[in-house]
């Protein structure tokens, strides 16, 4: 994380390095002896995040169909039990809280119904969802059982994110008119990609995974997080185009997707314009955005180009400088260390069982986490009509 301060604020005065110091990141970590005893579904991603050195979290069990990596959460999370599958899990819901569900795409969301259906709160990474039936059905568990559901959306929490919502907040970009958002995740070499079968595209029996040939558009939560996540609107139509090749990857696929690369045109409930790119193929990576406003321009870093810059209207450009967002209140002391994807796992762990703690609902909460993934369902279907401007429907709460 780049540890600078931002040079400018709304009307041209400068932004203090301490009232930078002051801006919270999210509430405080609570103070209290309640602790959270979690399970842990999927031994590969899941070991990234730390949810265990929060000091009110217990991993008290951990899942996962291999052996080896059952083996290796139980290391990490200091775990003594673990089970064969998430189902034997299940049946011990008494000795737990919560789970954290880091399963293969096309499970979540009949992963998160099962949990919720033994009373259990959920965290649950990304992607939401992958169909508007699936959406439905997230919601309506959700909202029957009155239990807490947290999506965990790493851009929520990069520090160009964090920092964008604190300008947003303060005024300081004027209207947001306009946002660049950008997932770019090269699938690399196209012959190693076939004949390689020991990458995650690949079941240890050699048989293809859930990523293989999923549509660009069916994974947009890293870029939708900047949007949902900094102005907090909604994406209410659409138009997407898409651009393909004849690879394995596209003429055999489970989904029929026939694209490497989607690009989406798309218009907010409040009238503004999103530009959203999610490619496969591409001399790119990473997730950022640019957010242009009526006073002043966030501009997160592309890669080896330039650092984060913000542009006040009738100003150069000026390189962005960070809090230290660790130092947050949010983050207990024992949590304050480097994490993935831009430094957002501490966070989203530590904000997962600071909501529990204090019986709140978290961020990205589930309508926050179905806004940031119908539109690029509804975009998809659009690229395969030929960018057809088509609606986007809304699952907020009624």
């Amino acid at each position: 994380m780049r540890r600078r301060e931002m040079l400018y604020a709304a009307g041209g005065g400068l932004l203090s390095p301490a009232s930078l110091a002051a801006m919270q990141v999210g509430r405080a970590a609570p103070s209290s002896s309640k602790k959270i005893r979690l399970g842990i579904v999927g031994g590969g991603f899941g070991t990234q995040f730390s949810f265990h050195e929060h000091p009110n979290c217990t991993v008290t069990a951990v899942t996962d169909l291999r052996a080896d990596r059952r083996a290796r959460m139980q290391q990490v999370f200091r775990c003594d039990t673990a089970y064969p599958s998430y189902e034997e899990m299940l049946k011990q819901e008494k000795r737990l809280d919560a789970v954290a569900i880091f399963s293969g795409a096309l499970d979540h969301v009949k992963h998160v119904e099962a949990a919720m259906n033994r009373g259990l709160h959920v965290y649950c990474a990304v992607p939401t969802c992958q169909t508007l039936d699936e959406a439905a059905r997230l919601k309506s568990v959700v909202e029957r059982t009155g239990l807490k559901y947290m999506l965990g959306e790493t851009s929520y929490y990069r520090p160009g994110c964090i920092h964008a919502r604190h300008l947003h907040d303060s005024g300081a970009l004027g209207e947001i008119f306009y946002s660049e958002i950008n997932y770019y995740h090269d699938r690399g070499d196209l012959g190693e990609l076939v004949e390689n079968k020991k990458t995650r595209f690949y079941e240890p029996d050699g048989s293809r995974s859930w990523r293989w040939g999923l549509a660009p558009m069916q994974y947009p939560t890293h870029c939708l997080g900047f949007v949902v996540g900094v102005t907090r609107e909604r994406i209410r139509s659409v138009s997407a185009l898409g651009w393909g090749s004849q690879h394995p990857y596209l003429t055999e696929n489970r989904y029929k997707n026939p694209y490497w690369n989607e690009s989406a045109l798309m218009e907010t409930d409040k009238g503004h314009m999103v530009r959203c790119n999610v490619f496969w193929l591409v001399g790119e990576d990473g997730e950022r955005a640019n957010w242009y406003g009526s006073n002043g321009t966030l501009y997160m870093a592309n890669t080896g180009r330039h650092g984060d810059l913000f542009q006040k209207r009738l100003s150069k450009a000026e390189a962005v400088k960070y809090p230290d967002y660790l130092q947050d209140k949010m983050i207990p002391p024992s949590m304050r260390h480097a994490s993935g994807h831009g430094g957002s796992h501490v966070f989203l762990s530590a904000e997962f069982i600071n909501a529990l703690v204090e019986d709140r609902k978290p961020v990205i909460d589930v309508y926050d986490a179905l806004a940031m993934m119908v539109p690029g369902i509804i975009a998809h279907q659009s690229a395969l009509k030929g960018g057809e401007r088509m609606k986007v429907p809304s699952f907020d709460k009624a």
